[in-house]
């Protein structure tokens, strides 16, 4: 009898005890990130916390301008990416669709480029994984209370030569909610996936800059389209 009550006993304590299950918590959005002094601090799981910052800068010299489009990591995130060479920023890596991201990858903790476009000596140029593409995933790892997370923000971003600029908007984003789970990139459906509504984000523009006024026609032309169409221009933070 006794026997038979501790076997009951447990069998109930195990059908009322939760189970963890992997849930996608998903959020759409439809933030521009513009700049010359573009920002958005991206909160994966709502608590409060940046767990990710995109930046997308302008910056102009005597001779030369620089536009970056970069993702900055707290202590303790990272993104994937690949190794440029030593004392330059990882490119951050473009997953398409379906792609799994989990412990597997090359996660940098550092601030990673996404695009960038030079003006000056030598003629124009860019680079980057980034560059013109649509819906394309970030893969990302961050902290909630001190174990490893997984998840992915949604961009599109389009690179142009006249005007010069990187036009950058952040679709949406997600993240597992079971510890050193693997997330799959674009994966918005189904009875494991939770979609709540986004939250925050910020962008600036600035006025034109002695640098700008030095370049001549095309830093003036670039400010007056700015000022004109009241669109902040640009995205690029300079890499040394």
């Amino acid at each position: 009898m006794y026997a038979l009550a501790a076997g009951a006993a447990g069998v109930s304590a195990l059908t009322l005890a939760p189970l963890a299950e992997a849930e996608i918590v998903y959020t759409p959005a439809h933030v521009a990130i513009l700049g010359p002094r573009g920002l958005y601090n991206l909160d994966l799981n709502h608590d409060g916390i940046t767990d990710f910052t995109f930046t997308n800068t302008t910056r102009f010299d005597t001779d030369q301008a620089f536009w970056n489009l970069f993702v900055n990591c707290p202590q303790g995130n990272a993104v994937v990416g690949t190794f440029v060479y030593r004392g330059f920023p990882p490119d951050a890596r473009a997953f398409v669709a379906g792609a799994p991201i989990g412990p597997g990858e090359p996660f940098f903790r550092k601030d990673a480029k996404l695009a960038t476009f030079y003006y000056g000596g030598g003629g124009p140029s860019s680079h980057g994984n980034w560059l013109n593409v649509t819906n394309r995933y970030l893969g990302m790892r961050f902290q909630i209370a001190g174990q490893t997370h997984y998840g992915w923000a949604r961009l599109t971003v389009k690179v142009t030569n006249s005007p010069i600029n990187i036009y950058a908007e952040l679709t949406g984003y997600a993240y597992e909610t079971v510890a050193d789970t693997p997330i799959i990139a674009g994966k918005t459906s189904g009875t494991d996936v939770k979609e709540i509504s986004d939250t925050g984000g910020a962008s600036s523009a600035a006025p034109a800059t002695l640098g700008m006024l030095a370049m001549g026609s095309p830093g003036l032309s670039v400010w007056r389209r700015e000022r004109s169409s009241g669109q902040p221009l640009g995205i690029l933070s300079l890499q040394n």
